[in-house]
């Protein structure tokens, strides 16, 4: 039986402890729920100080993924076979009867060709009364034997009727001369008169009815003169009634039109064409074409939504598209408390602590799991980054303790990796304005005021004030194409423990001054002394003034 998939994953802009605490929090519970598969995702690329972290560390990148909306591959699809074109409308009709489905698509080399369905069936037994209509439904000689529960006595089951009509020689053979054409399927009984006749005038084949012997000599003339014999157990009024059930499927299937559904496709999306069309089942197709069985609109009633562990954010704004259409199980976070709603309870752990991983090491503990070499680097390293290696005012002798242990088993000294992973994260040198801003950038409200934060750390003033320069006229840029009221970027200096701050937008200044004490060293650039946090130092301060204007 399948496991069912629960996604974890953390905020848009991912940083190191969004990342890493996803596949840390991932493994522990794939530990401990073995019913459930637990898959660590990304809401957005990767910095290279998370890059060098993974790199270090022997571990791949969750997968990216724009949003959790539902989609038609987290519905259950009907595995109903595909069938080939050239069986008979008798062998669709039992296959749909044993299978209780009501259309059956047609498929080669697991391509969709076509559909047929009950009511095209029934058309083709009802509505067409042409005597002509296998040999221009090019039908198969095996599909006449299957359908008459006959046997083959002369001839080739491959063989293809393409030419004659079907007809009943129930008139003497001076009288059957004057109809039979070369071709024809003619029905008929045990006279050998009538069986002689049909070979001599070039029928295609001859359909012995009853399971009546057929003479050596009748078989002799048939091969001479190429004409197929049938033996079938049923008597001429079933015989005629059964063999145009024999035509091949291809003849009455819809190839036009056809409505389909990728694995990928958005399930609202789905619904809203289901309204539209009459269809009772639709076939589905992965993204390589091929096809994967069917659904209904009661699938979609019945359907479960995507379901969501968060880690490291527990803000809508943060969260990946369409977290409104998922099922939040639970949520793992060291932020403020923001506005995510949910339609059950959930299991919500938040704790002030200085980065998520120290949490998830606590759990780790808490449920006596022992932390692997690789899971320790990637918790060892989220920590130092959120931490800003213990400097942020965020850092707690929780986050310390965690560290250090994770340290000791991931075998890294925690001074020389870390100044290691913070030059690799701060080599922005060659990285566009737009890759900059949108390394760790958050959006904010209060008061019906919009406002986003972002944030890069670096070990090199000259590099700071490089991209102070390079990123002020994106900025600008952004403030109007968001349509929010505020931009904020803090250019922290670890060594040095403070950060260039850029406020941008009507108020920005005003904000910053109300709040700190802080020098201004340009038009919207401040330098906050002692200032290295934004969810701790900066944000709260912004809040703060903000909520009393």
């Amino acid at each position: 039986m399948e496991k069912k998939k629960v996604v974890v994953i953390g905020h848009k802009n991912p940083d190191t402890d969004s990342i890493c605490s996803a596949i840390a929090y991932a493994g522990l519970k794939n530990i401990i729920d073995a019913e459930t598969e637990y898959v660590p995702l990304r809401a957005g690329q990767i910095n290279e100080e998370t890059q060098y972290v993974l790199k270090q560390f022997g571990m791949s990148a969750p997968q990216y993924v724009t949003d959790v909306k539902s989609q038609v591959k987290d519905i259950e699809i009907r595995k109903i076979d595909g069938v080939d074109r050239n069986i008979s409308i008798k062998a669709a009709w039992k296959l749909m009867r044993d299978m209780g489905v009501v259309t059956l698509p047609i498929t080669k080399d697991n391509k969709l060709e076509g559909l047929i369905t009950i009511a095209d069936i029934a058309t083709s037994y009802m509505d067409v009364h042409d005597s002509t209509t296998l040999s221009t439904a090019r039908t198969v000689c095996r599909n006449i034997v299957e359908t008459l529960d006959g046997e083959l006595i002369i001839g080739d089951e491959h063989h293809v009727f393409d030419r004659g009509k079907v007809l009943v020689a129930a008139a003497n053979p001076d009288l059957m001369e004057s109809y039979i054409k070369m071709g024809d399927i003619v029905i008929l009984g045990n006279r050998y008169e009538s069986q002689l006749c049909a070979i001599e005038m070039q029928a295609g084949c001859i359909v012995v009815c009853e399971g009546a012997p057929v003479s050596m000599t009748i078989k002799k003339l048939a091969v001479e003169n190429h004409c197929t014999i049938i033996s079938t157990p049923h008597d001429t009024f079933t015989a005629s009634r059964l063999i145009n059930q024999s035509v091949p499927i291809s003849f009455f299937m819809r190839t036009e039109g056809l409505i389909t559904f990728s694995t990928e496709a958005y399930t609202d999306e789905v619904r809203q064409v289901m309204a539209k069309k009459r269809h009772r089942d639709f076939p589905v197709h992965d993204e390589q074409g091929r096809y994967i069985g069917m659904i209904s609109r009661r699938n979609l009633l019945g359907m479960g939504k995507k379901q969501i562990i968060m880690v490291d954010h527990n803000e809508a704004k943060q969260a990946v598209d369409g977290i409104d259409q998922a099922e939040i199980l639970e949520i793992i976070d060291h932020h403020k408390l923001g506005a995510v709603e949910t339609m059950n309870p959930v299991f919500f752990r938040n704790q002030p602590l200085g980065c998520t991983a120290t949490i998830i090491y606590q759990m780790y503990n808490e449920n006596h799991v022992d932390i692997d070499k690789k899971t320790a680097g990637l918790m060892c390293s989220a920590i130092l980054s959120d931490t800003l290696m213990f400097r942020s005012p965020t850092c707690t002798p929780a986050d310390v303790a965690a560290a250090k242990a994770l340290a000791g088993k991931a075998e890294i000294d925690i001074e020389e990796y870390a100044v290691k992973m913070f030059r690799a994260g701060s080599n922005l040198k060659d990285k566009t304005p737009q890759e900059i801003f949108s390394q760790d950038y958050k959006k904010f409200s209060v008061n019906d005021i919009n406002f986003g934060v972002g944030q890069i750390s670096s070990m090199d003033e000259e590099e700071l004030l490089d991209i102070k320069d390079k990123i002020m006229p994106y900025m600008k840029e952004q403030l109007a194409s968001q349509g929010i009221n505020m931009i904020f970027f803090m250019l922290t200096n670890m060594i040095a423990t403070e950060t260039l701050l850029i406020a941008l937008g009507n108020g920005a200044g005003d904000v910053i001054e109300n709040g700190f004490d802080a020098p201004k060293l340009e038009d919207g650039v401040y330098r906050l002394e002692g200032v290295v946090s934004r969810k701790k130092q900066l944000i709260p301060e912004i809040l703060t003034v903000l909520s009393n204007e």
